[in-house]
């Protein structure tokens, strides 16, 4: 099959998002540990939605189903709040700006999937000027579970319209390349950001590149040999 679009990650592959990641869960630890929750099981080192999961699960075992959605709702307000304040001072990544107008040009589609908050990223969106490049904008709120589940990316697919070997996904975290490997979709790491290439490499990345520029040869190269075989 051809490839038909690039599906993006937003942190730290299209954007350098300045978000304390520590500090964030710290802060929901913090309150859930008010709200009667051990922190002894939880730690600062873990993912919010690992936290989240961990929550219902305590929740669910000790009678208290009927308090978990407000519980949670209440936890992720105040990760929002961190984004929203990290996403004022966010900055593109190099060359960003110039890939995503060159894949236009080249008739692919783009899309984003994210973890952030609808908030923070239609900030970024807006800032930047980027909405006009993007099919379709997936985050955590429009999905029942978040990368590295496959169901956030099946999301992203369904929205383009497009089978999985028709995309390729370009992510800078371990989640990223997951879950595009359990599709079966093209996964190529950006090295300049959270993880390392061997940890990308052990995640399941097709493709390693460090930068914008190795992106756009890579994509040229993969559309080139897709449509000679």
């Amino acid at each position: 099959m051809t490839i038909k679009a690039v599906i993006f990650d937003l942190d730290g592959t299209i954007v350098n998002f300045n978000l304390d990641y520590k500090a964030v869960r710290a802060d929901v630890i913090q309150f859930l540990t008010k709200q009667g929750f051990p922190s002894s099981i939880i730690s600062v080192n873990e993912s919010i939605f690992d936290i989240l999961k961990k929550l219902e699960i305590y929740m669910r075992n000790h009678g208290e189903e009927e308090q978990i959605t407000k519980v949670k709702e209440d936890a992720l307000s105040l990760v929002n709040r961190h984004e929203l304040e990290a996403a004022h001072s966010t900055s593109l990544m190099p060359g960003a700006l110039e890939a995503l107008k060159e894949l236009k040009k080249m008739g692919l589609k783009t899309a984003l999937f994210t973890v952030n908050s609808e908030k923070s990223t239609s900030y970024i969106l807006r800032c930047f000027r980027l909405k006009r490049f993007f099919d379709a904008v997936v985050t955590r709120e429009h999905v029942w579970a978040v990368k590295p589940n496959p169901a956030h990316l099946e999301a992203v697919l369904r929205a383009l319209g497009i089978e999985p070997e028709e995309a390729v996904v370009v992510g800078d975290s371990v989640g990223d390349m997951k879950c595009a490997k359990e599709l079966n979709v093209v996964a190529v790491g950006m090295t300049a950001g959270i993880s390392s290439p061997e940890e990308l490499n052990r995640a399941g990345a097709t493709y390693l590149v460090s930068s914008f520029a190795e992106l756009l040869t890579l994509i040229r190269k993969l559309a080139e040999w897709r449509s000679n075989n």
